[in-house]
């Protein structure tokens, strides 16, 4: 049986592996993974809109994984709408970094709820296989924390070099023109960069729980003989 300190360790480590898979399915299934401002370029430039009057052109955009919404402001009042990822605008999209930053997404959550059966189990008992102690979490630990890390960095790529923030804007747009003013990274995509940081946290953990603690030794007491004992 692990000693006391040890099943404390472990035992915040699998909750901590649950946080992390609540986290990441808590940012896959909200669209709040980037905001914007969009202009209506072709709408600015019919009227030669000067700085004043570019507020009336400006709109908005968010977007995540699977949906998003944006509100067009094309000189004639917002307009709000609502669209999906699959199964039309992918197909517009860069397909195939966009489905890779989901199984990254996908797999991650596996290591995660891995890590937290192995956690529970070292917090538990001693296991007799090593893949099932400590080297085994850390190792599922690491694989998850990477994942997300790819998954972070995939999608900050998809935003910044393949521009995925005006496409998205531009979608069956066969009138109007868009023009990115503005990106913001929003809470959806700080909840897998906190999952990461979970598992950066798990690793630590494990690392303590190999730290072997010097144990106290209590100094037994000398026994006091008298005449009087010795007699009896």
């Amino acid at each position: 049986m692990p000693g006391c300190f040890k099943k404390t360790l472990f035992a915040l480590a699998s909750l901590i592996s649950f946080a992390s898979f609540i986290l990441i399915v808590v940012a896959m299934g909200t669209p709040r993974w980037m905001t914007g401002k969009i202009l209506c370029k072709t709408g600015a430039d019919l009227v030669n809109a000067t700085d004043p009057e570019l507020v009336k052109f400006i709109g908005e955009i968010y977007y995540g994984l699977f949906r998003g919404g944006k509100i067009r402001q094309c000189g004639l009042g917002g307009r709000r709408s609502k669209f999906t990822i699959f199964p039309h605008m992918v197909k517009k999209l860069n397909t195939g970094l966009h489905v890779m930053i989901i199984m990254f997404l996908c797999v991650a959550i596996f290591f995660s709820l891995v890590s937290f059966g192995f956690c529970i189990l070292n917090a538990i008992k001693v296991p007799y296989r090593a893949i099932k102690g400590p080297a085994g979490v850390c190792l599922w630990n690491f694989l998850a924390g990477g994942f997300i890390a790819l998954a972070v960095t995939s999608f900050m790529a998809a935003v910044k070099l393949h521009h995925l923030t005006e496409r998205i804007a531009n979608f069956r747009e066969n009138v109007f023109q868009f023009v990115i003013l503005e990106e913001r990274f929003e809470d959806c995509f700080w909840l897998c960069v906190a999952s990461a940081t979970t598992h950066a946290v798990n690793l630590l953990l494990i690392a303590i729980s190999w730290i072997n603690f010097p144990k106290i030794k209590t100094k037994p007491e000398e026994a006091n003989v008298t005449a009087e004992d010795i007699m009896y």
